[in-house]
């Protein structure tokens, strides 16, 4: 009797699931344990399959340049591994590879389903690591009637109004779970896209799921984070103190000849993404002026 009882608690109440342990494990578990029920992508709100892939008629998707990645659902990081990679010793070792080989603390990161949504795959590889931001430039792309724009030049995403909050608490949760650096000019920004876009009833359900397979969620959805006004700014790179935030734009100084200085050339590496200044992928910059 007292074994029956036992296996009934044990169908009845079914224990945590266990957060995954890499990036290929969480996709497979977001689509069949979090994203099962949902038919919209995150930026473009096209409906989809995951056999079948997005209908791209169906949110006026206007193809870039990649067809065959138009054609797929890709898992997109919201802050892409770059961002919470580079700041890790493994990742100026050897990058990406060497990080999901040596550093659990990468893998766990990488495979957090808080940080994974379901997007048009030519949008996941056209965002790749750029940074979030509004462009004002016109010579931003957008995809079609979706909201979503890129800005090549600026290395700059624009998401939808009616995702940005979504991104901003993405953003707050892995930085307070993984210790990232986000700097102010990101902070501020997100303050204004939470405010603008505040939580949806899918995004707390999203978070519910979450949190049962994961043990816990993102508190910044279900509101038992503290405001981001009350949360002290994580301290800042030494590389950037000596850098004034106003002097510094990502939309300018796109290579190394242009920078004026270490703390400049470091700025646009680590807070704007542009890889091309590190072109040994070691972690410095423009080696001609940040070799001490």
């Amino acid at each position: 009797m007292r074994f029956i009882i036992t296996l009934l608690v044990l169908v009845t109440f079914p224990a945590l699931g266990a957060p995954p342990t890499s990036f290929s494990a969480a996709k497979r578990i977001a689509q069949n344990q979090v994203y099962y029920d949902q038919d919209q992508t995150f930026y473009c709100g096209c409906e989809f399959d995951f056999d079948a892939g997005p209908n791209l008629a169906s949110c006026g998707y206007e193809i870039r340049k990649q067809p065959k990645r138009a054609a797929r659902i890709e898992w997109e990081h919201v802050m892409p591994a770059y961002d919470f990679g580079r700041q890790r010793q493994c990742w100026q070792d050897g990058g990406r590879r060497n990080c999901r080989a040596n550093d659990p603390v990468f893998r766990q990161a990488e495979a957090d389903l808080v940080n994974l949504v379901p997007s048009v795959g030519e949008v996941n590889g056209d965002r790749s690591n750029m940074r979030y931001g509004m462009i004002a430039s016109g010579d931003a792309y957008q995809y079609g009637q979706c909201q979503a724009k890129v800005s090549f030049p600026e290395r700059t995403f624009e998401p939808p109004a009616d995702v940005r909050g979504d991104v901003a608490r993405t953003y707050w949760y892995m930085r307070d779970t993984y210790s990232i650096q986000v700097s102010r000019q990101q902070q501020q920004l997100f303050q204004a896209w939470a405010n603008s876009d505040p939580v949806s009833d899918w995004e707390r359900e999203r978070n519910r799921r979450i949190a049962a397979i994961q043990g816990s969620g993102n508190p910044y959805v279900d509101k038992t984070a503290p405001t981001i006004q009350q949360v002290a700014e994580p301290p800042r790179p030494e590389s950037l103190q000596s850098a004034s935030d106003e002097d510094l734009s990502c939309a300018t100084r796109n290579t190394c000849g242009q920078m004026r200085s270490c703390a400049e050339a470091r700025f646009h590496l680590e807070q704007c993404g542009n890889g091309r200044l590190d072109g040994n992928n070691d972690g410095t910059p423009c080696e001609a002026i940040c070799k001490y």
